[in-house]
């Protein structure tokens, strides 16, 4: 797997003002660089599986075990992320749709992301994101938001329990 550095100029955790005002609204920054980076299997350079929560990782070693006995691979695009990169990518997310508001629906800042935790992983393709919400619920795995169908997190009280309902974002 490719791993890809995405520079960005920050200062305190925030994009530099010159930054922002190069950032052209029709190019694509969080989550449609997320979303084709997870599509083309590429991670980012600190979000990987080395920090999962081990509960997680255990569950996703079950999952892609038995999904890959029905010729499926799954692949975590993004998993655990440095507090540094989170911050990145909410404040991308905030140039990019213009609110803090916004941006929350699409991307938690550090603070509130199960990333940051090792608690939550991205997966694709999408054939492994189809088959995770159909089945990950037999190892607590669980699809939370519905504007993101490749984010998933070990919510469900016990293996083969019933997953909460979706939130429709973040």
């Amino acid at each position: 797997m490719a791993l890809v550095a995405v520079p960005v100029l920050a200062v305190g955790g925030r994009l530099v003002p010159a930054i922002e005002d190069a950032v052209d609204a029709r190019q694509a920054t969080a989550p449609e660089t997320a979303r084709a980076a997870r599509e083309a299997g590429v991670t980012y350079d600190d979000s990987d599986e080395g920090g999962l929560d081990p509960a997680l990782e255990h569950a996703l070693d079950h999952a892609r075990a038995a999904a890959a006995a029905e010729g499926i691979e799954i692949v975590v695009t993004s998993g655990w992320r440095s507090a540094a990169h989170q911050q990145q990518l909410f404040d991308e997310a905030v140039v990019r749709y213009g609110s803090v508001e916004e941006a929350h629906k699409w991307v938690l800042p550090p603070d509130e992301s199960e990333h940051v935790t090792g608690r939550a992983v991205d997966v694709g393709p999408q054939a492994a994101r189809d088959w995770l919400e159909a089945h990950g619920a037999r190892w607590g795995l669980c699809r939370v938001y519905r504007n993101e169908p490749w984010h998933f997190e070990r919510l469900a009280p016990e293996d083969g329990g019933t997953c909460p309902p979706m939130r429709d974002n973040a």
